[in-house]
This record gives C-alpha cells, sequence and structure tokens, in this order.
C-alpha cells in the first residue's frame, strides 16, 4: 500500500489517496478466481475447472477485478489510516476507483475525524466525597421489604383493608352498556397495587366477603383504549375472599430461609457489608461525575454530529441488551411506549453529547500527560475480561482489537490521573428544615431505596454471598 495524499479540507473531513501495488492487487485477484471460478463454465473444462487465464481471455481481465477491490481495499483503507496518523469518527466514502495499465489498483477514501480539542483545567479539580455510612434504620428497612417480598397470603374473615388481596367479580357498563374486557371472575387485586383505574381500589376499602357493590370511576384522558378514555364508568363488583399479607418473623429461621447463613446476625452483617460496598461505589461514582462535569464545562470542541448518533447508536444497543435480559426488545418496547426511534433517541440526546465530551476531554488529557499503554496492560485487561465474562481469553482476543482496547485504556488511565491529582472537598452542611413538635417517641427513619439492577454500580465479590436473599437486596 502507498499512501500518495492525504489532504484535510475545512468540514473536518480528510481525503486520502491510497494506491494498491500490483503485486497484492494480483495476489486479491487470484483469490477473487478462486471464489468466482465453481460458478463459470468453459466448453472443454468441467465446471470450476477452467484455468484464470481462458476465463480472462473470453470474458476480460475485468470479471475478477470488483470482488478483489473489495478483498484488498479495507486492509489497504486501515494501513493508510495508520500512516496517516488520523482518528475516523465514521465510515469512510470511497470513490474515484481505478486500475492502471501496470496493475495497480487506486481510490480515494473520504473520512471525517475528531475535532480538534482544547480543554482548560484538569489537574487540581475539587469535588466533594461524603463518607459512605449504614445506618441500623436502614438495614432494618432492607429487611422489612425482604420479609414483604417473603410474605405469605393468609385468608382472613374481615372486611378489606388497604394493602390486602382479594378474590372479586366484577363487570364494567359505560353510558349502561358493558364494555369489551371490562369482566372478571375470582380475579386476584392487592388493594393500593394500583393495577385497576385510579379510584377503584380505594372504594373497595371496608367491603366485606360476599358484599355486593358498586365503584364508580372514570378513565384516564389518556386511556389506551380510546372508546372508553375520559369516560364515567360504573363496575358491580362483589367480594369473594379477602387474603391479608403475613411477613415471616424476623429469627433465625428466617436468615436461613433467605440465606446461607444460620443466624440472623450473621446475615444482618452481610447485608451491612453489602450496602457499604454499594454506597461506597455511589460516593466514588458521585465524585468522578463532578470531576466530568467540571471537564466538560472546560471544553472548547465543535462536535461534530456523527459522534452524537455513533454514541446514540450504542445507547440503543445496551438498551436493548438489558431488555433482552428479561425477554423482550427495543422493538416490542417502543410500541409498548407508544414511542418512535427517534422519540426514543431524542430522550438520550443531552446524555450521548456529555459522553463523547467527557471521552474528548479524557483522550486529550492522555495526550498531554504523555499517558501510555503498555502491552502488559493490554494482557491485563484481556485476562480480566475473560474472567469477567466467563470466556477464554483467546475468544475475547479475538473480539476485541488491540487498538481500541488500548485506546480506552489510555481514557481509564487519564481519569484516573484526574482523580489522583484532584482535591476532596467536604460536602457542604445542609440546612436543618424548621423543627416541628415531635411526638415523645419518634418515628423510624425511612431508608434508602436500593439501586435498581441499572444503577447499581460495580461490585466486588463479597467472601460471602447469599441466596436468594442477597440477589433480591442488589435488585
Amino acid at each position: 500500500m502507498k499512501l500518495t495524499k492525504v489532504e484535510k479540507n475545512e468540514s473536518g473531513q480528510v481525503e486520502l489517496s491510497i494506491v494498491v501495488e500490483k503485486e497484492a492487487f494480483e495476489k486479491a485477484c487470484e483469490e477473487s478466481y478462486r471464489k468466482n471460478v465453481k460458478n463459470i463454465n468453459i466448453q472443454g473444462f468441467r465446471k470450476g475447472k477452467a484455468p484464470r487465464k481462458m476465463i480472462e481471455k473470453m470474458y476480460g481481465k475485468e470479471i475478477f477485478f470488483e470482488d478483489a477491490m473489495a478483498f484488498c481495499y479495507p486492509e489497504a483503507y486501515e494501513k493508510a489510516v495508520d500512516e496517516a496518523d488520523i482518528d475516523p469518527i465514521d465510515r469512510p466514502g470511497l470513490t474515484d476507483f481505478d486500475i492502471s495499465d501496470e496493475g495497480e489498483f487506486s481510490f480515494k477514501a473520504v473520512v471525517s475525524v475528531k475535532p480538534e480539542v482544547e480543554i482548560g483545567t484538569y489537574k487540581g479539580l475539587e469535588a466533594e466525597k461524603a463518607a459512605p455510612m449504614v445506618d441500623a434504620a436502614e438495614i432494618d428497612a432492607e429487611i422489612d421489604r425482604l420479609r414483604d417480598r417473603n410474605s405469605s397470603l393468609v385468608t382472613v374473615e374481615r372486611a378489606v383493608q388497604d394493602g390486602d388481596t382479594v378474590l372479586l367479580d366484577f363487570e364494567g357498563f359505560v353510558d349502561d352498556v358493558p364494555f369489551e374486557g371490562g369482566k372478571g371472575e375470582n380475579f386476584s387485586l392487592k388493594i393500593g397495587s394500583g393495577m385497576f383505574i385510579p379510584g377503584f381500589e380505594e372504594q373497595l376499602i371496608g367491603k366485606a366477603i360476599g358484599e355486593e357493590c358498586d365503584v364508580n370511576v372514570t378513565f384516564p384522558e389518556q386511556y389506551n383504549a380510546e372508546e372508553l378514555a375520559g369516560k364515567p364508568a360504573l363496575f358491580k363488583c362483589k367480594i369473594n375472599e379477602v387474603k391479608e399479607s403475613v411477613k415471616p418473623e424476623l429469627d433465625d429461621e428466617f436468615a436461613k430461609d433467605v440465606s446461607e447463613f444460620d443466624t440472623l446476625a450473621e446475615f444482618k452483617a452481610d447485608m451491612e457489608s453489602k450496602m457499604l460496598e454499594r454506597k461506597t461505589a455511589q460516593v466514588e461514582s458521585d465524585f468522578a461525575e463532578a470531576l466530568h462535569t467540571q471537564l466538560v464545562e472546560s471544553l472548547v470542541v465543535e462536535l461534530p454530529e456523527v459522534m452524537v448518533e455513533t454514541q446514540l447508536d450504542r445507547v440503543a444497543e445496551d438498551f436493548n441488551y438489558r431488555l433482552s435480559m428479561q425477554g423482550i426488545g427495543l422493538d416490542m418496547y417502543l410500541q409498548m411506549n407508544q414511542m418512535t426511534m427517534e422519540q426514543f433517541r431524542g430522550l438520550f440526546r443531552d446524555q450521548a453529547i456529555r459522553q463523547v465530551k467527557i471521552r474528548l476531554a479524557l483522550e486529550k488529557v492522555a495526550e498531554r500527560e504523555g499517558i501510555q499503554v503498555s502491552q502488559e496492560d493490554l494482557d491485563a485487561e484481556y485476562k480480566r475480561m475473560a474472567e469477567q465474562y466467563g470466556m477464554e481469553e483467546e475468544k475475547v482476543r479475538e473480539a476485541i482489537a488491540p487498538k481500541p482496547l488500548s485506546r480506552d485504556l489510555a481514557v481509564q488511565k487519564a481519569m484516573d490521573f484526574v482523580q489522583d491529582n484532584a482535591k476532596v472537598g467536604k460536602p457542604k452542611a445542609k440546612k436543618a428544615p424548621a423543627k416541628k413538635a415531635a411526638p415523645k417517641k419518634a418515628a423510624k427513619a425511612e431508608a434508602e431505596a436500593p439501586e435498581t439492577a441499572e444503577e447499581a454500580p460495580a461490585k466486588k465479590p463479597a467472601k460471602k454471598s447469599t441466596k436468594k436473599a442477597a440477589e433480591k437486596t442488589e435488585e
């Protein structure tokens, strides 16, 4: 391959003039012949056995050129990109294909490259970092949620209360006419779940077993059945059974049932350790995000639209992967939420812009600080990824090329550099709310809800892992 010309235009694109020498192009033509000869019939030869020279004599040398060009241009383009020392951000536009009388193949590749970037201060940035703490109230609240999830339903002989599960018959009417989908028998409904139309469940509270009652509601204006949207409706209901949710006793037996621990004390200690680990990771994540914000604010760049669109592609792919873990795809999700792909991408556009700017800022830091990625760094990362995904290391190396991985590691090192040189500020004291007359017995503080799987930061493996209890705790 010969790179004969490199020219940058004002729109941030680079034009590469590339020549594939005769010997390399001849090799590609031979490969094209082997691919196509099986489909060529020449009188006097068995199908697929005609010599190349005979085929070219009858049909012309050009018969193998199209595939030959396709075989050799990708490698030639990649080598030209390396030689020109440019960083493409999209696929190239290929033009001016030509094959000379001497047998050389030439073409031009026009590609957008990363924009020029200027960055302000990145050393000595300051951000708050709170000391992660877990108090007893949080642990108790988490265990209480776990008891809720492991509670059992017990039939009771009393009127309906909030939180009960009822079995009921119902039939709905609009303008005294039954409507499709408005009837059910022995339907299981948890009062307070919000499963039914707003106002429906509350009207069942206080009703006795066997009691028949009328429930009056109005369908929401945005209801999915247009013929019912915004209309008042009457539901004739009958309570057949009432079930109360009974939590398991909080003792050693509970710990054994929901974990691999023998005692409640051990289970609580493990839960506290995991909660502290999550909070610590969240504190570190918040600290890094605060530094990211300062880096982005000091960045000067004209961001190409193609970089934002490429990042949005990654967001959509990641979202689709997460949905697939739940048995649905992105297309189904969009349909369920009556959303177009354009609207979906619009929701994540600001996030994509921020992610691209953070990357550009850290790449500039790596450039300024001369951050290098060694072969030892690459080997260690391949090994770590193989262990993380449960794959053979060779398979990981085949799937991920060293060049993009090296760039990713350089960005990670740049962020480590920014954090190592940052100042840790103390969290600002929050103003205490105006005090009200408190009852003699203070109410128990409500604990924070645990992160979702999407929000939870990566966790180090613990020495001991709980069974289903730990899994639910980390959900």
